[in-house]
């Protein structure tokens, strides 16, 4: 056996991010994050995200999937390259011209708090079995993850009860200001070749709308485009969830950045991440 890493297979965590509705929670991670008008600033004012879309989403997933399924010298790399990033970077308020860090604790524990939130529950929605203890083992487990970008474990939510406590108390600060708005019209019509377009439209475009219907009802009223019935979105859902898991996960594992099949090769094939396998 080699190094198992900073969550091992023994995880919730490791069950849950080999599923494909990943993709779709990470972009209801970032509609929920552009809410928060500190923390949108900060990326909007230090990446040129709408021209590299692409890149910056593969460089998200590119993390998780090293905190997930790599080394543990490899997620403590990436840990340190992001610290150092945030260390870096900072941004204005044009209201008020106070300039702040992008690594605030404040705005990290929000981005970590939407995207947990976001990953639980659009899995769970779609199908993906999991039992209230096993989604706040989740939560617990990802105080790793916490501290890996900087922050102290034991100021991170660990349970679903401490999670929504967060967001009751943060929803205060919450708005869709010009910059969530940019966010926003940038996941429904992403730049892209004039001969893609099309595929943009059909494929995208269903996967933010969908994304975006699972928000909670405060993230529509504030955006202020109302969703479907939750009973519908529930349903398209699962409808997405069970057929992108028909796809063999062998074939979804080939695509960049394979951190699941170098955990297995470095594993042995018991390391394989499935859904049952969570109560174990």
């Amino acid at each position: 056996m080699g190094d198992p890493g900073l969550f091992t297979p023994n995880s919730v965590t490791w069950q849950m991010h080999g599923d494909p509705m990943m993709w779709v929670a990470g972009v209801r991670a970032l509609y929920l994050q552009a809410l928060h008008p500190r923390a949108v600033r900060g990326v909007l004012q230090n990446s040129d995200f709408r021209r590299d879309a692409w890149g910056r989403l593969m460089r998200t997933a590119n993390f998780v999937g090293t905190t997930t399924y790599g080394t543990s010298e490899a997620a403590e790399r990436a840990g340190t390259r992001v610290r150092k990033i945030h260390s870096m970077l900072t941004a204005t308020d044009p209201d008020t011209g106070e300039r702040y860090g992008v690594g605030e604790p404040g705005l990290l524990l929000w981005v970590h708090c939407a995207e947990i939130d976001s990953y639980l529950h659009v899995l769970r929605r779609s199908g993906f079995p999991l039992t209230d203890a096993q989604a706040d083992r989740y939560i617990a487990e990802h105080r790793v993850s916490a501290r890996l970008v900087g922050l102290d474990p034991e100021s991170v939510p660990a349970s679903r009860a401490q999670l929504a406590a967060y967001f009751e108390k943060v929803r205060p600060e919450l708005t869709a200001g010009p910059e969530a708005r940019v966010v926003d019209d940038f996941l429904l019509r992403p730049p892209t070749h004039l001969l893609l377009i099309p595929a943009r439209e059909v494929l995208w475009r269903r996967v933010a709308q969908l994304a975006y219907a699972a928000l909670p009802p405060y993230a529509h009223e504030l955006y202020g485009r109302p969703a479907p019935a939750p009973a519908v979105v529930t349903r398209r859902l699962r409808a997405t969830g069970a057929l992108l898991r028909r796809v063999p996960a062998r074939v979804r594992w080939q695509l960049p950045p394979k951190h699941i099949l170098r955990a297995m090769a470095r594993l042995g094939p018991q390391a394989r991440p499935a859904p049952y396998k969570v109560g174990r």
